[in-house]
């Protein structure tokens, strides 16, 4: 009896408003992310900076976390809908899984000022070459 209520518990925590904010959150990402293959990230980080109040580190590795499910479902549906260069695709995968280790551990090592700093950067010039 006593492990039914706990996960009883655990299900009218996971349906508070507070997490069906956090899933909402992950809807409107995961669409934008899917219609325009990026931003999953550059939304993210932000919303569970600010809005979530998680630490600069915490809302990369989060954000990190969240995008992969989004990832591989996008890319299940572009891959039946025959979207994908795959010569390109796994050449760019494999430089990206060497970069998101160097990645890692550049983040371990720099202060969350310099952090916010070089990803207003990246986006200021993102959104300059987007619009040129």
């Amino acid at each position: 009896m006593v492990i039914k209520r706990e996960k009883k518990d655990k299900f009218k925590n996971f349906v508070h408003t507070k997490n069906m904010k956090n899933a909402l959150v992950g809807i409107i990402v995961g669409i934008i992310s899917g219609m325009f293959s990026a931003g999953g990230g550059l939304l993210l980080v932000p919303i569970f900076a600010y809005m979530f109040k998680l630490s600069e580190k915490e809302a990369r590795a989060t954000s990190l976390f969240c995008i992969l499910p989004m990832v591989i479902i996008t890319a299940i549906v572009y891959s039946k809908n025959n979207f994908i260069d795959w010569q390109i695709g796994i050449k760019c995968a494999i430089g990206g899984i060497i970069g998101g280790i160097i990645g890692s551990k550049l983040l371990n090592k720099m202060q969350a000022k310099h952090l916010r700093i070089l990803f207003i950067l990246f986006l200021f010039y993102a959104g300059i070459k987007l619009a040129v």
